[in-house]
């Protein structure tokens, strides 16, 4: 269905604006910008991460922060029609060496003028674009909630922004299910509200620059299991069992779009389970990454393969009385050969890529999936080491990247 367009070199310090990404008459073998991206605190950097602005376009010019290992950003404006006309409208520096600054950003999220730096030592930080100098308005941190994560960001209102982080949680006694978190962000108000970001996990640890500053107002915290406290009736007990047995021993990936989450296990074949390897897991700390893989099945109600789908409820909290956020599953989506690698999620719309190359599209809604790119070998996880990839789409491309290879880009209509 699909053929590769074009490859791309290795990452450096710079930013590149290629072909028709950046204007449809340009000729793509001929037309590369690079945009420099370097750090004045280090003579070696490198990009974390990458958040082009949501909000609508001024005068035709996009804008896009560019986050790197030293706790610096950039943020650049060009020109959708001249790529080549660009300018630098802001550079962050950070002050001192804190948990902030030193661990690197992992997933950012840009809505002028609202930046969100989410860190791998789960620090999420807000900015504040609006002036000539960014200010770093707040720090809120999790000691509860665990990489793989995903952001997403809406704007309900004019001054509210509504941030949903989907997130791994622990479970005893080595493994792991899902969690997501909703963050209300405004300016305005009384500053004692920020007090709630301690009452589910996320807690404040810089206070707001003022009044009006883009601040957390409150947050809500969901799982997939959640143990009531008390005494039970019998179909509560079912179905936090039932959920219980979906636990994995190690989530690959996890999306949000903010109405639906899927989750990627990273667990092995059952053949290839070893007694020792069970033997040797411990409980996560916030301290150490997650381990790149293990070879045991938790749970006989999920496959190395099979996609958890979990419908995300969040109702606005308008009154004592509404409904809480609810975290339900679904069902759990196969078709698709082998571990994978990466989730892109929007729209209700699911791409997957396995480990072996192969990508999936898939409808969550209806539940069903289609090939669109086949595997570059047939083995179910032939591979004797994870690889790490990439994947990322819209209405006509999905661009992908396996291990340390080329970014491969494929046109089709989705």
């Amino acid at each position: 269905m699909s053929t590769p367009e074009r490859t791309l070199c290795p990452y450096h310090t710079h930013i590149l604006v290629a072909g028709s990404w950046s204007s449809p008459g340009f000729d793509d073998d001929k037309t590369q910008f690079t945009i420099p991206c370097e750090s004045l605190l280090a003579d070696m950097s490198h990009i974390t991460a990458l958040a082009l602005d949501q909000s609508p376009p001024v005068a035709r010019c996009l804008r896009f922060a560019c986050f790197l290992s030293t706790g610096e950003f950039v943020i650049w404006s060009l020109s959708h029609s001249k790529p080549g006309i660009h300018s630098l409208q802001h550079r962050y520096i950070p002050t001192g060496r804190t948990e902030r600054t030193i661990a690197p950003v992992v997933h950012g999220v840009y809505h002028h003028p609202l930046l969100t730096a989410l860190t791998r030592s789960f620090s999420l930080s807000l900015y504040d674009t609006s002036s000539k100098t960014v200010q770093h308005t707040q720090t809120v941190t999790s000691f509860t909630s665990f990489p793989p994560a995903s952001l997403v960001l809406s704007t309900p209102s004019p001054s509210t922004y509504k941030l949903v982080l989907a997130h791994a949680i622990p479970m005893y006694p080595a493994h792991w299910s899902l969690g997501a978190t909703e963050f209300m962000i405004h300016g305005g108000g009384s500053t004692s509200q920020n007090s709630a970001t301690s009452m589910l996990g996320f807690s404040s640890d810089t206070p707001s620059t003022g009044p009006d500053a883009l601040t957390v107002r409150s947050t809500r915290t969901v799982r997939t299991v959640d143990v009531p406290r008390g005494w039970i009736d019998e179909d509560k007990l079912r179905a936090m069992k039932e959920q219980w047995e979906r636990k994995v021993s190690l989530i690959t990936d996890t999306q949000t779009d903010g109405k639906w989450v899927v989750l990627a296990p990273g667990d092995r074949l059952s053949s290839l389970a070893s007694p020792s390897a069970a033997q040797d897991q411990t409980t996560p700390s916030l301290s150490t990454p997650l381990p790149v893989q293990t070879s045991m099945v938790a749970s006989p109600m999920h496959s190395a393969s099979g996609l958890q789908l979990y419908r995300l409820s969040l109702p606005p909290h308008t009154s004592i009385s509404a409904s809480p956020p609810k975290l339900t599953f679904v069902r759990t989506l196969h078709g698709q050969m082998g571990p994978i690698t990466a989730l892109a999620l929007a729209d209700g719309r699911c791409v997957s890529l396995g480990r072996n190359g192969s990508i999936w599209v898939w409808d969550l809604e209806n539940g069903t999936g289609a090939e669109v790119a086949a595997g570059d070998f047939a083995a179910i996880d032939a591979h004797p080491e994870p690889v790490i990839g990439a994947v990322v789409f819209d209405e006509k491309r999905i661009i992908s990247a396996l291990g340390a290879g080329n970014v491969v880009v494929r046109r089709f209509d989705i």
